[in-house]
């Protein structure tokens, strides 16, 4: 939006700029100005119009991957990046419940920054969130911005609700053989947080000869590790798709991916949701809303 305003504006000028100052010109040019600052206009109040629309409706990605070793298909719904608080309401996540449900997922997963203000104003919100259905159960992991609000009291308050927090650990998913380990850390945030570090050893401990999938916030966060030999499919949130145009190639100085679906080495494969929520203004332009259906097979 800021960039087709000033393309806009800077092309108002150049034409203005050009035309020579005679009474036949003269009209010309007010004719010219008054044609751009209406087009300007219509063009900005569309976008943003558009930008609102993209943010309140939360649209479906469907994504197969393949994972090595698989004994059976299993579908995972990942939500992230909600940041209930301010304009994310209980009724945004009821209806966010809602359609989740529709899906028969084996698994939910909530990818971080599910928290975006005091617990005591969330908690109406988060008690949305106790009636997701899953054959498998809902499992969180907090993102950068619980830590700004307190993550102990979140983490015990999303696990009251019958949700599983990852922290620095792993549970198996499936039936015996034919599942896969699901593995979550602390976001890197937490470096700052001598007790709430990620731990990738910790995590992994006894996920042997199962197929393994970590939950980790931030794309960046691969930059940390040795080696994932050992993690077949990585899934994140945190970028939000860039949420507003251009700002998607600033955040791609940042993180390794923005969004969707990529081969990060010969082992590992990552998977970054753009966000069901919005953080700042209820605005995604170029980065819809999203609801993540990943097909394992």
């Amino acid at each position: 939006m800021i960039f087709l305003t000033f393309t806009i504006t800077l092309f108002h000028e150049i034409i203005s700029f050009g035309i020579k100052k005679t009474k036949y010109t003269k009209n010309r040019r007010d004719f010219f100005k008054k044609s751009l600052d209406i087009t300007t206009t219509s063009l900005i109040l569309a976008t943003n119009l558009k930008a609102m629309d993209n943010a309140r409706n939360i649209e479906l990605e469907v994504v197969d991957v393949k994972i090595k070793n698989l004994k059976k298909p299993y579908t995972i719904i990942q939500i992230s990046d909600i940041h209930i608080g301010g304009l994310i309401t209980k009724e945004f996540i009821r209806q966010l419940v809602v359609k989740i449900n529709l899906l028969n997922a084996d698994i939910i997963v909530i990818t971080g920054d599910l928290v975006d203000t005091k617990l005591e104003f969330a908690r109406p919100a988060l008690d949305e969130l106790k009636n997701l259905q899953s054959k498998y159960g809902t499992y969180f992991i907090v993102g950068n911005h619980e830590y700004f609000h307190g993550v102990k009291p979140i983490i015990d308050y999303v696990n009251s609700l019958g949700i599983k927090t990852l922290e620095n650990e792993n549970i198996y998913i499936g039936e015996e053989g034919k599942g896969f380990y699901l593995a979550g850390v602390y976001d890197r945030f937490g470096f700052k947080y001598e007790a709430y570090i990620p731990d990738i050893n910790k995590a992994l401990e006894n996920c042997e000869n199962s197929p393994t999938i970590l939950l980790a916030h931030q794309p960046k966060y691969l930059k940390d590790l040795e080696t994932t030999q050992n993690i077949d499919l990585v899934l994140c949130g945190h970028t939000h798709g860039g949420q507003i145009f251009p700002f998607n190639f600033l955040v791609k100085l940042e993180q390794p991916y923005v969004k969707g679906l990529h081969q990060h080495n010969e082992f590992t494969q990552v998977y970054v949701n753009k966000g069901t929520g919005f953080w700042g203004p209820p605005m995604r332009l170029g980065a819809s809303s999203e609801i993540t259906i990943l097909r394992l097979s």
